[in-house]
């Protein structure tokens, strides 16, 4: 079963049950040391971009928000077993012409990370994608507050929302997760392991 690790800020950790590592918004945290397969970058700011802690496995392959995302065009992959589908992420802070947010098949699960976002009408469209777990931001200042978080959990269904991105300049911040009132959120601090179950 493919577990989750979270590094705090928006970056975390994926192990796939055939044993392949992805990263996604390398930054913060540890966990590092661990030879990288895939790597998703949501943008290129950076605080969401450092490739430099990842090692490369003997077959890493990296994707970025350039390569997701190309004149208004969103991309899907496969590597490893593991389907990546690239859907939009903006606010008046991030354009949408270079940011992304993932939604990630791996092992039978599907965890959508929304990179730096606010609740966005596109995202009604990931509602028949049956998330499992959603990784949104929460900050109120760069991204959507913990509300919308609330909020956009609802539209799409997903069965979890792990807040995360919660305060410029914190790797976590306790005081801003617990302002997520949902059924759906799930207490995650850096550092957690969690199993990923449908």
């Amino acid at each position: 079963m493919a577990t989750l690790f979270y590094q705090g800020h928006a970056s975390f950790r994926i192990t796939a049950d055939n044993g392949a590592v992805v990263f996604i918004d390398p930054y913060e945290g540890e966990g590092y040391k661990t030879p990288a397969n895939l790597v998703l970058i949501t943008h290129e700011h950076y605080d969401h971009n450092g490739i430099d802690k990842i090692i490369p496995g003997d077959r890493c392959v990296v994707i970025r928000s350039k390569d997701a995302l190309q004149n208004g065009t969103y991309y899907d992959f496969d590597a490893f077993g593991i389907h990546i589908q690239a859907v939009p992420a903006y606010n008046s802070h991030h354009k949408k012409e270079e940011c992304v947010g993932y939604v990630i098949e791996i092992d039978g699960v599907k965890i959508y990370h929304a990179g730096d976002t606010d609740l966005i009408p596109e995202m009604e469209n990931l509602k028949n994608e049956n998330i499992d777990y959603a990784l949104l931001p929460i900050d109120g200042f760069y991204t959507m507050p913990p509300e919308d978080a609330a909020k956009a959990a609802d539209i799409m269904n997903a069965k979890h929302l792990i807040p995360m991105h919660c305060k410029p300049g914190q790797i976590w911040d306790i005081k801003q997760v617990m302002k997520v009132h949902s059924d759906r959120a799930m207490l995650v601090r850096p550092n957690d392991n969690i199993r990923l179950e449908k």
